[in-house]
């Protein structure tokens, strides 16, 4: 761009100069009398013959007359002549430098449009490898022994492996598997591992892509790599593609949608409708975010299969200590250790024996012990959640009031898949159309807790925080719908401690079993409420 404003500047000055040196070069044209009165004064300094005129220099001045009205004998007799010749040299140069500045002004643009040209080509292309180097299937050497803590997981999983392994008997029995299948959970539980070892048990291409690669493109190419993705795995079917944090694509649409962002979402929803029931292509979505999925990604046909992952209790926690552990010399007592990590995901457990690793080596040491792991068990828990790090008064004051939910699940008839120290797993409403009654049973639920603490305790705790926001939300909604009055609230506390108060023995059983294995399941609870 620089280079271009120097030549236009040149060519700018280039032609004034034609245009000033023609000026002052042009002519005037005189009479025979003027001419005369020159001529006789011996003014005139030379004279140039043309075909038809006489150009004089006269005292640094042109003129011309017409050659047929001038004596030439007399002005050759006075003035030097010359006879002119056509000097096209100047001419000649001029038009030389012009068409010089309009070529080279040419060429440099040329050169500057194969650059961008090239430049973008280079972007595309580097663009589109990276792509195609990310979209090339691994064949996973993982497999369900390598992956600890999750056994009702793999138990789900089995048939989709088998599946894998046999699609022809599912389609020769009319059986239709699902196209995708949803893994829910928090960070590091293990969602992307797990997908790696269904691939690794099927021996399948497995196809990795992370949610924001399809967004974080060029406007339009989200949707065209989505196409290439599924075009990919259904050639070298039977395949797994796995989508890690789906809700950077599947969002909810809506008001604050990116348009891009959309396009990719629809592009996702066609190509996995566009799936045969047995086409050999399994869809596994990673999120720890479903309240933000779209509902058209969770409908029936899509990922209409469901599997929820929770923190590792201890019996998990032991065994993925174990699994970290066995290539390492050791002298802990890793039920200890697995005891200590309360609230511990599988990945931050693999970052603590990897850190206890090191502060033996850093103490020149052959062998982990146990002082290794409660020397860096601080360093790892940095950054997490305090309530995730209970010390032993704080594990039986949460064991109390997570069981003190767990029984008030059971009697108001709430579903749930299990409770544990640190999360309770309610599941959704199964009903769109959903009663007073229904709503009012899931806040005692949520107060049932804070309603423990204050019987057994005499005490008021934050954690309850998150269960009354969650009674909020009920409450905000039910409000929309003018179902409850200002005292409903405190209705449903009174009704909560009536029932909770001859319960204080049972909740202190149920405590004891959550602290022993750090979950309650439904029949626990059965057996506990039979006595």
């Amino acid at each position: 761009m620089k280079n271009k404003k120097i030549i236009f500047i040149s060519l700018a000055i280039l032609c004034l100069l034609f245009v000033i040196l023609y000026l002052k070069n042009e002519v005037k044209f005189i009479d025979k009398e003027l001419y005369q009165s020159f001529l006789d004064q011996n003014l005139i300094q030379k004279a140039i013959i043309d075909e038809n005129e006489i150009f004089l220099k006269v005292k640094g001045e042109n003129y011309a007359i017409i050659k047929d009205g001038v004596d030439i004998k007399e002005l050759l007799n006075k003035v030097p002549i010359e006879v002119k010749k056509e000097n096209y040299f100047l001419l000649i140069l001029i038009l030389i430098l012009i068409f010089a500045l309009l070529f080279f002004i040419l060429l440099s643009s040329k050169k500057q449009n194969f650059k961008i040209q090239n430049h973008q080509e280079q972007n595309r292309n580097l663009n589109t490898n990276s792509w195609d180097i990310n979209i090339k299937p691994v064949i996973s050497n993982i497999t369900f022994n390598d992956v600890a803590g999750v056994n009702e997981v793999k138990t789900e999983l089995s048939e989709l492996v088998d599946f894998l392994k046999n699609p022809k008997k599912y389609k020769e029995f009319g059986v239709k598997m699902p196209k995708g299948v949803l893994m829910v959970g928090p960070p590091g539980v293990g969602k992307t591992l797990i997908a790696k070892a269904v691939a690794g048990e099927a021996g399948v291409p497995f196809f990795y892509q992370s949610g924001s690669s399809f967004v974080e493109i060029y406007v339009g190419m989200g949707a065209k790599r989505v196409r290439e993705l599924f075009s990919r795995a259904k050639m070298m079917a039977p395949s797994i593609i796995f989508i890690d944090e789906i809700d950077a694509v599947g969002k909810t649409r809506g008001e604050m949608s990116n348009v891009e962002r959309d396009s990719t979402l629809n592009q996702l929803l066609t190509q996995m409708d566009g799936f045969e029931d047995n086409s050999g292509v399994i869809v596994i979505g990673a999120t720890n975010k479903i309240e933000l999925m779209d509902s058209a990604l969770l409908r029936s046909g899509r990922f209409d299969r469901r599997i929820f992952l929770s923190l590792p209790d201890f019996n998990d926690r032991l065994k993925i200590l174990e699994i970290y552990m066995k290539d390492k010399k050791n002298e802990a007592n890793l039920q200890k250790i697995a005891k200590a990590t309360v609230g511990f995901s599988g990945a931050g457990l693999e970052t603590l024996v990897n850190e206890a690793a090191i502060n033996a080596l850093r103490r020149n040491s052959n062998q982990v012990s146990e002082n290794d792991f409660f020397a860096v068990l601080n360093k790892v828990l940095l950054g997490k959640k305090k309530i995730l790090s209970f010390n032993e008064k704080e594990k039986k004051i949460q064991a109390t009031y997570q069981a003190a939910k767990a029984l008030s699940a059971y009697y108001f008839d709430i579903k749930f898949e299990k409770i544990t120290l640190i999360e309770d797993r309610f599941k959704e409403y199964e009903n769109n159309i959903k009663s007073k009654s229904e709503l009012f049973n899931k806040i005692k639920v949520y107060l049932a807790g804070s309603c423990a603490m204050e019987l057994i305790y005499n005490e008021n705790y934050t954690n309850s925080q998150n269960d009354f926001l969650k009674i909020k939300e009920i409450l905000d909604f039910m409000i929309s719908f003018d179902m409850i009055e200002d005292s409903s609230l405190k209705k449903q506390k009174e009704e909560m401690y009536e029932f909770l108060t001859p319960m204080k023995e049972k909740i202190s059983k149920l405590s004891s079993i959550l602290l022993e294995k750090e979950k309650l399941e439904y029949d626990d609870i059965k057996e506990i409420i039979m006595i």
